[in-house]
């Protein structure tokens, strides 16, 4: 639950982040701040750092220096504050488990180890898969599902989870353009309803069109505001070096 000092605060607030893999760094000096209630994309090549900048808001890697912050909150006191959706390659899509088990999952915080799921947690499950358009699937085994299927289902745990920032690394991927179309409703209509939303996402033409704000990374942050202004040909050029044809339309009107 948001208290009333979190609610004047950004949603997420980076500083400094520098990750590095090895040698290697992965994100370097990235200083930003997130608002409230917005659909923001994160964009750049293979390998910029877009999925580590999840995973370190998260806490899942390491970081070498800089801070995170949830709505005010130590990014490390923050548990519960952000529900995260990956990549469906990260999930083992065999494991026995029905749609509304895995919807069940982002209840777990909230229900004591000693008890089962109360009648209000399953009405949290039922409306999280009715908002996601999965409920008529909700007895089906996951890895019988077709892949945008599953990625409605994990978006329909983080909405149980009822948390205010959702972090999502790449639910477009892979799925045809009728799933893409009902994944953006369920993120537009997320946000609607006050939720921050933040969204990995590969495909620049569509960039401008989705999203209220786009961060573009590549290790360190280029650019960060409204599409119009983050869709420009000599930063694109730097991010893709040069081997980016960069066509008039990728540039949105300002939403």
């Amino acid at each position: 639950m948001t208290t009333n000092a979190q609610a004047t605060r950004p949603a997420i607030q980076v500083e400094n982040l520098t990750v590095s893999y090895g040698p290697k760094p992965a994100l370097l000096d990235v200083t930003l701040s997130i608002e409230k209630g917005l659909l923001i994309g994160v964009i750049g090549p293979n390998g910029a750092g877009k999925s580590t900048f999840i995973k370190a808001i998260l806490g899942f890697v390491k970081r070498d220096m800089g801070t995170v912050a949830i709505q005010g909150v130590s990014a490390e006191k923050a548990k519960g504050l952000v529900a995260y959706v990956p990549q469906r390659g990260a999930v083992d899509w065999d494991f026995p488990v029905r749609v509304k088990e895995v919807a069940m999952m982002g209840r777990y915080g909230h229900i004591p180890w000693y008890t089962d799921p109360s009648p209000d947690d399953w009405r949290i499950v039922d409306e999280a898969l009715e908002m996601v358009r999965m409920s008529e699937f909700k007895d089906r085994q996951i890895g019988q599902l077709s892949g945008g299927q599953q990625q409605r289902v994990f978006m329909a745990r983080a909405l149980a989870q009822g948390s205010d920032i959702l972090l999502l690394d790449e639910p477009f991927a892979g799925v045809d353009a009728a799933t893409e179309r009902a994944i953006l409703d369920v993120l537009e209509n997320a946000k609607a309803s006050g939720r921050t939303l933040v969204v990995v996402h590969h495909d620049l033409t569509t960039a401008g069109e989705y999203f209220d704000r786009l961060i573009l990374i590549k290790q360190r942050l280029y650019a960060y505001g409204p599409p119009r202004a983050v869709l420009q040909e000599d930063l694109l050029s730097q991010v893709y070096e040069g081997r980016l044809r960069v066509f008039s339309n990728l540039i949105k009107k300002e939403r």
